[in-house]
C-alpha cells in the first residue's frame, strides 16, 4: 500500500461515514478498487464484528427515508436490491403494509389532489401511483375514494 492510500478497511469505512451499507453493497464498491476478495472479505468480516456492518440498520435506513414517497413494492425491491436477507424484508414489508393506503393517499395527494374526471386522467395517476410501486388494489382504493374521507 503506498503512501497516503487508504486500506480496503479505511475505504469501507469512509464509505460508510456517509450512509448505512450492506455487506452486498459495500463488497461490490469495494471490489472495484481491491483485486484481492480475500481482503475485502475480512475487512468486512472485521467491520461486521465491530458493529458497523448492520443490516438491520440499513433496513430501518432504507424504510425510514422511502416510505413516505414510494409503495412497499419499491421498497421491497430496493431491499432485496442491496442483498438483504429474505426474512428481514418480509418483517419490513410487514410492517409497511399497514400504512400502505395512508402512504399511497399522501403522495397522490401532494401530486394531484382532485380525483381523476376522465379516463386519462384516471389512467395518468393509476401510472403514477404504480411507478411509485404501490399495489393495484391500493391505488384503485386512492382513485375511488373521495379525498374528504
Amino acid at each position: 500500500m503506498a503512501f497516503g492510500q487508504l486500506s480496503v478497511k479505511g475505504r469501507a469505512l469512509k464509505l460508510l461515514a456517509g450512509r448505512e451499507y450492506s455487506r452486498l453493497e459495500l463488497q461490490r464498491k469495494l471490489a472495484a478498487k481491491e483485486p484481492d476478495p480475500g481482503e475485502i472479505q475480512r475487512a468486512l468480516d472485521e467491520l461486521q464484528a465491530r458493529g458497523f456492518l448492520d443490516e438491520q440498520r440499513v433496513v430501518d435506513s432504507i424504510v425510514h427515508r422511502r416510505a413516505g414517497r414510494v409503495g412497499t413494492g419499491r421498497i421491497r425491491q430496493e431491499l432485496q436490491a442491496k442483498g438483504i436477507d429474505a426474512e428481514r424484508v418480509a418483517v419490513a414489508v410487514a410492517s409497511l403494509n399497514a400504512t400502505e393506503f395512508e402512504r399511497a393517499r399522501e403522495v397522490w395527494r401532494r401530486k394531484f389532489g382532485v380525483l381523476p374526471e376522465d379516463a386519462a386522467q384516471r389512467a395518468k395517476q393509476a401510472r403514477f401511483l404504480a411507478a411509485r410501486g404501490f399495489s393495484g388494489e391500493v391505488v384503485r382504493r386512492v382513485l375511488n375514494t373521495p379525498d374528504d374521507e
